[in-house]
């Protein structure tokens, strides 16, 4: 079968390079072309267009790009309708796929829906557009599939495949080995992620450093990403003793003893790789202000919305200032008990989060809805 797939940023290029591999176990036939990444560009197949040059974040950045959106989402249907594809899966990235969903719709082209757009969480109404035009959406929370039931819209739960790139990490992993040839000395090591995106680094970095500078007992590691230019992170880093590892996030965390984090799927990361963390966020103030008028969560971070409880902290907005991340942090670093009862929750979350096996699921679910008739 001919599969094409759209996937808008890191996350998302890795989860659907996951189902690419499982989609091939079980169609030895598939053909693949795609809007993604390195990930998805392993596994086989054409990428049309790499995510870091159509990734476009927060209210404002989108509005001042949308010349180049409209491009992008042109040239896509164009791109679509030569492959003919017997299916399309769309992974997450709302603004843009479900703008492509309406048209493959149109189109007879049937549409698979891998990761939810967080309606849940704000512009709920959007749901009545995913009736009409989604045939299968596949969800990867527990309360997602209760939200949609209250739509009278059926989804498959397959459980958070971040549980099946955990898999892939190593296990004979060497510490000593991994500190000597990054050039780590023995303190315990704070793991600083940044984010993905050019915005997000140069907002939380900084904030970032500024925190990490009170506590030298400790050492810092930056978990950079390699579609980032290191110069950009060299010079926010400048003047600080801090260390920068590019494509390396898995093996920091697997040392960490404790992580500053910017939301996102790094947050889950971190909580799966049990390290006592906290969140923190900041958006451009008129985005924030848009956003804080529209989303109706009481948290940002899935581990927090997963248990329906603050298990870390989160520092958001206005919030997100050195003095104030510097307590929180001090609580982590030197508090057993305050680590004990986050690790508490975090070995609950293998179970929450419905075990491994969402990659394999969603590639079946995916191809029973092609075969169906």
């Amino acid at each position: 079968m001919r599969y094409y797939l759209i996937a808008g940023e890191a996350s998302g290029d890795m989860h659907a390079a996951n189902l690419m591999e499982n989609l091939k176990i079980k169609d030895p036939e598939a053909e693949f072309r795609f809007w993604g990444g390195d990930r998805m560009l392993q596994q086989g197949g054409t990428l049309v267009k790499h995510y870091k040059n159509h990734a476009f974040m927060g209210f404002v950045e989108v509005l001042m790009n949308l010349p180049a959106i409209f491009k992008n989402l042109k040239s896509c249907k164009k791109d679509i309708l030569a492959y003919d594809p017997d299916v399309l899966i769309l992974i997450d990235y709302p603004g843009f796929n479900l703008r492509i969903a309406a048209f493959a719709h149109k189109q007879n082209i049937k549409v698979a829906y891998y990761i939810s757009p967080q309606i849940w969480a704000w512009k709920e109404n959007r749901v009545h557009k995913i009736k009409k035009v989604v045939d299968k959406m596949i969800v990867i929370l527990p309360f997602e599939k209760d939200f949609y039931a209250k739509h009278n819209f059926q989804v498959d739960f397959v459980g958070h495949p971040l549980l099946d790139e955990m898999k892939k990490r190593e296990k004979n992993f060497d510490e000593a080995d991994f500190r000597k040839t990054n050039g780590l000395d023995d303190r315990p090591v704070v793991a600083l992620l940044p984010g993905s995106r050019v915005q997000e680094i140069k907002r939380m970095l900084p904030v970032m450093l500024k925190t990490a500078n009170c506590y030298p007992d400790y050492q810092y590691v930056i978990a950079g990403t390699k579609h980032i230019h290191e110069k950009m992170y060299h010079e926010i880093m400048d003047g600080y003793d801090v260390h920068l590892l590019i494509d390396k996030t898995y093996p920091v965390l697997q040392i960490a003893y404790a992580g500053m984090i910017t939301s996102g799927t790094a947050s889950l990361e971190t909580a799966l790789f049990n390290v006592p963390q906290l969140v923190m966020y900041k958006a451009s103030e008129i985005s924030y202000q848009i956003a804080k008028r529209l989303v109706k969560l009481d948290f940002i971070s899935v581990a927090n919305l997963v248990f329906g409880r603050e298990v870390f902290k989160e520092f958001i907005q206005n919030d997100c200032q050195p003095e104030k991340i510097q307590i929180e942090l001090a609580n982590i670093l030197e508090k057993e008990d305050y680590r004990k009862k986050m690790l508490k929750y975090y070995a609950l979350l293998d179970e929450k989060l419905g075990g491994e096996g969402a990659s394999e699921r969603t590639a079946n679910s995916i191809i029973s809805l092609v075969y169906k008739t």
